[in-house]
C-alpha cells in the first residue's frame, strides 16, 4: 500500500438559502446562533486546517464572519455543493498551494469534528482519489428507508472499505451489516477539479447520487468506517431535535 503523508486540508462548507423543505436553513436559530455558526464552530473544532463557508446569500455571510468565521460569496445557479466547493476552493486558494478539501454539509449542527479527521484519513493512500465516511446501520427502519444511502464496499482495512456502489436501496443482500453514507468528503484538489468537470452520469441520474458519477468515470473512493451519524437537518422536525441535542 502506497501511503504519503498529508498536508493540512481546506475545509469548505457549502451553504445556500433556497431549501425546499426548510427555507432559510442555514440562518435557522439554534440556541441563539444560526445553524452554519453551529457547524462553522463544530469544523474548526477538529484542528484539520482552514474553515471557510461558500454561500450565495450575503446575510449567511455576515452571519459567519460575525462570529469571527470566514466567508466566501459564490455564483447561486451551482447545480451542487461540489460546484459550489470548487468555485470557492478557486477563488481562496488561485495559487493552488492546498492539495486536500473536504466538502462538509452545512446542515450538520450536531457534527463531531473527529469526522473530518477521520473523513481526510483514506487519502494517505495515494491510490484513493476520495474519502467519505459510514457507519453500521443499527436501526431497522434505516435498512429500508431511501432517504438512508447505504454503501456497499470492499474491505481493505479494519475499518475501511473501497466504495463499489452506493444506494438508495437495501444493498447488499444477504447477512452482514449494511453501511449507512454520511454525506462527507474529502478530495485530492486534481480529483474535485476532475469530478466538477465530468458531466452527470446515468446511474447518478436514476439514484440521485452525486458520488455515483465519480464511481463510474473509475474514480477510487474509501469509505472510513466511524461510530457516530451526525443528525443532517432538512425538515422542521429535524430542527427541532437539532436544539434537543445541543441545549445547553
Amino acid at each position: 500500500m502506497s501511503h504519503e503523508t498529508l498536508a493540512e486540508a481546506l475545509i469548505v462548507i457549502p451553504a445556500r438559502m433556497s431549501a425546499s423543505r426548510l427555507p432559510g436553513k442555514p440562518l435557522a436559530e439554534i440556541h441563539g446562533e444560526p445553524m452554519i455558526v453551529h457547524v462553522w464552530r463544530r469544523a474548526v473544532s477538529a484542528n484539520a486546517g482552514r474553515v471557510v463557508v461558500a454561500t450565495d446569500s450575503n446575510a449567511i455571510a455576515e452571519a459567519v464572519k460575525a462570529a469571527g468565521g470566514e466567508a466566501v460569496l459564490t455564483r447561486e445557479d451551482h447545480a451542487s455543493g461540489s460546484d459550489r466547493v470548487y468555485e470557492a476552493v478557486s477563488t481562496i486558494d488561485p495559487a493552488r498551494k492546498v492539495a486536500i478539501i473536504v466538502n462538509l454539509q452545512g446542515d450538520l449542527p450536531t457534527l463531531d469534528g473527529k469526522l473530518v479527521q477521520s473523513c481526510v484519513a483514506p487519502l494517505k493512500d495515494a491510490r484513493v482519489d476520495i474519502a467519505t465516511l459510514a457507519a453500521v446501520i443499527s436501526n431497522d427502519e434505516e435498512r429500508t428507508n431511501p432517504n438512508v444511502v447505504k454503501v456497499v464496499g470492499t474491505p481493505v482495512s479494519p475499518g475501511r472499505l473501497r466504495a463499489l456502489y452506493f444506494t438508495r436501496a437495501t444493498a447488499p443482500h444477504g447477512d452482514g451489516p449494511l453501511y449507512h453514507h454520511i454525506g462527507i468528503y474529502a478530495y485530492r484538489r486534481e480529483s474535485l477539479e476532475r469530478f466538477v468537470g465530468l458531466p452527470p452520469s446515468a446511474l447518478e441520474t436514476r439514484e440521485k447520487l452525486e458520488q455515483l458519477r465519480a464511481l463510474e468515470a473509475e474514480m477510487r473512493i474509501d469509505v472510513a468506517i466511524v461510530d457516530t451519524v451526525p443528525l443532517g437537518v432538512d425538515t422542521p422536525a429535524d430542527l427541532a431535535r437539532a436544539r434537543q441535542l445541543l441545549a445547553p
